[in-house]
Formats: C-alpha cells, sequence, structure tokens
C-alpha cells in the first residue's frame, strides 16, 4: 500500500531583489522587484510502507522544499500530496502525531536542558502512554548505545551524541512515515556508521516508509534500493540504485596488486590505450579505469604484461554517476546525455582494440 503519493507536485517562490545601497532600499519600499523561483516543478512519485526511498540532487534541486510539503511545513503551489491518506498542508493532528522529521542542520532539543526532559515534553505533545513511552525509550536508547547520556546537558554531548538524541525525540511516539534530511551531515564515520545501523534495524522492527536525502553517497548505498534524482527541481529519475549503475556507469575500474620488484614500475604501453591508468607512489597497485565492456581486454592486458598478485573489479562510484546525471544538461533528459557519452566510450575502445 502506498503510504506516500505524490503527484504534479509543484512549488514556486516569489523572491524579492535590491539593488544596493540607500536609495535602492527606499524606492524597494514603493515598489519592489519580484522574480519567480520555482523549486519544484511537477513531481510525481510513490512510496509503500516499510520502504527506503533516497531523495538525491544537488544543492537547489529541491529536496528539501519536497520534504518540507510531505511534512506539512510548505504549501505546494499546485498538484497533490498525501501521506497516509490525508493531505500533509492541512496539519491534521491525526497524520502530524504519525509522522517525524529529522532534519541534520535544525535541532529540536533544548540546548541547555539534559535529553530525558524534552523527552518528557514531546510524551504529553504526543499523548504517549506512560508504559509505551517506557519501553520505546529504553529500546532506542540501547539501540543507539545513549543510556548514560540521557540525563546530560544536550550542550555537553558531542555531535554525534546530539544526533542520536534527535534520532530518539523523532522516533519516541513510532511514526509510521519518516523523513531524515541530512541525518548524518557533520558526523564522522563512527557516527555515521551508527546512524546508518540505527536506521536500518528501525526499519525492520517497525517496517515505516522513509523518505532520505543525503550528500553522503554511502547513506545512500547502504540505506536506499531505490533512489529519486531531482535536477532543477524535476523528477529525472525512480527507480533502483542497481538499475542506476548498470544503465548509467560508464566505466570499471580494474585494480591489480603487484608483487614487489626491484626496478620501478612501468605501466605497459598497450593499457593506456583502454583508459586511465593509475600507479600509487609505491608502486605496489595499479589501476585501469575503462569502459565496461572493456573490462576483460584490460584484465587480460594486465595479467600478461604485470606480476599481478591478485585483481579487483570495481564499478564506478556511485557519486561520480549520479553527479553525472545530475549536471547532464540539454532539453532531452539525462541518459540520452548519458547514453551518447557511453557511444564514445564504445569507439575510444574499439580504437584501442585495434
Amino acid at each position: 500500500m502506498a503510504v506516500i503519493e505524490v503527484d504534479g507536485l509543484r512549488k514556486v517562490f516569489h523572491v524579492h531583489r535590491k539593488a544596493p545601497g540607500f536609495w535602492n532600499s527606499v524606492r524597494a519600499l514603493v515598489k519592489r522587484q519580484t522574480v519567480e523561483k520555482v523549486a519544484v516543478k511537477d513531481v510525481s512519485f510513490a512510496v509503500e510502507e516499510g520502504e527506503i526511498v533516497g531523495l538525491l540532487g544537488a544543492n537547489g534541486a529541491g529536496k528539501t522544499t519536497v520534504v518540507k510539503m510531505l511534512a506539512g511545513i510548505v504549501h505546494p503551489t499546485r498538484g497533490d500530496a498525501r501521506v497516509l491518506g490525508m493531505r500533509p498542508s492541512t496539519r491534521d493532528d491525526r497524520l502530524r502525531r504519525q509522522m517525524a522529521l529529522i532534519m541534520g542542520q535544525k535541532a529540536q532539543l533544548w540546548w541547555d536542558l539534559p535529553a530525558a526532559d524534552s523527552f518528557l515534553l514531546l510524551k504529553e505533545i504526543y499523548q504517549i502512554p506512560e508504559a509505551r513511552y517506557r519501553e520505546q525509550l529504553d529500546q532506542l536508547a540501547a539501540m543507539l548505545q545513549v543510556e548514560d547520556e540521557l540525563y546530560v546537558q544536550l550542550r555537553r554531548l558531542s555531535l554525534g551524541e546530539r544526533m542520536k538524541m534527535e534520532l530518539i525525540a523523532a522516533l519516541l511516539h513510532t511514526p509510521r512515515v519518516v523523513y531524515l534530511d541530512e541525518p548524518t551531515i557533520g558526523l564522522d564515520l563512527t557516527a555515521q556508521r551508527a546512524v546508518r545501523e540505527f536506521v536500518l534495524r528501525y526499519r525492520r522492527e517497525h517496517a515505516p516508509a522513509m523518505l532520505v536525502t543525503s550528500h553522503y553517497m554511502e547513506d545512500i548505498e547502504r540505506l536506499c534500493p531505490r533512489i529519486l534524482i531531482l535536477r532543477q527541481g524535476e523528477l529525472v529519475y525512480d527507480g533502483s540504485l542497481r538499475e542506476v549503475i548498470a544503465r548509467y556507469a560508464r566505466t570499471k575500474v580494474v585494480i591489480a596488486h603487484l608483487a614487489p620488484q626491484e626496478t620501478p614500475v612501468v605501466p605497459h604501453a598497450s593499457l593506456a590505450a583502454l583508459g586511465t591508468v593509475t600507479l600509487d607512489d609505491d608502486g605496489a597497485t595499479l589501476k585501469l579505469e575503462v569502459p565496461r565492456d572493456a573490462v576483460t581486454t584490460a584484465a587480460a592486458r594486465l595479467l600478461e604484461h604485470h606480476p599481478v598478485l591478485d585483481l579487483a573489479i570495481e564499478d564506478e562510484p556511485v557519486g561520480a554517476v549520479i553527479e553525472r546525471i545530475q549536471q547532464a544538461q540539454g532539453d532531452e533528459h539525462a541518459e540520452d546525455a548519458v547514453v551518447a557519452d557511453a557511444i564514445g566510450a564504445r569507439a575510444r575502445v574499439e580504437e584501442g582494440r585495434a
């Protein structure tokens, strides 16, 4: 069953522009120059119960605007959005009790109070029964391993610990819909990993519909089997992450770990005809980035011309593929630009083989 349904959603902001200077400020009091900014352009998608969907795009692509419209913070200019069968823009309490919004750059807890005090207030706001509140708080704190930090002033906690408290605050009432807007921004690698593992475990146990935005590709790879890609407010891709790699990744990286040699390693001349060759500083690892259909040829030439101890083949980084889709320009969809690049890459491979 679709928990989140979006149909032709559009948001236009009207922005006032003013030239610098005192007299321009005076003129602006009488006559303002208004510019329309289309943040979201006719976006449509659906999210099922228990599904985690990644919402990707460059800065200004409209990700946070979409999330805010689905949370009822921003009203759409046109189109329709329904969450659990209700329109978020009505701000119905029945809906707000069943959803949560976690924004990595904005805190909802009080800075000078222990998180436990803030949780008690949220308990009253959401009217959570005492037994259920205690059970949920103990479970979430144990999952995030912050039982001892619940009673420490928030400002005395590390950034990672504060983010864990924000997660507990958002999930105390066991929402059926969860929006995660940059949940790991600014966190170190250990804290990022802990947040990701917690989200996956929470999803397994409670099966909410989840929409995740993030600029960290590891978040998306670990959490989101399905992704939506926004470019300048338009939805240009809706599908599986694996399909993005299969359809849009132009290259693979062949990594050869070499046996120690007395003389410095010099990559064989035939490798350069296939793709980009990189040799690390100590001469122990040779990397060859080639078009996907040239992997077999690349591996064979490495084995033929170099003392290879181990050979590995990796996909092009997901971030690079998505960035290429986001940055593709022109009237056609990003797929057309990527296909054109792939055709050119295959032509170069044929030249190298010849």
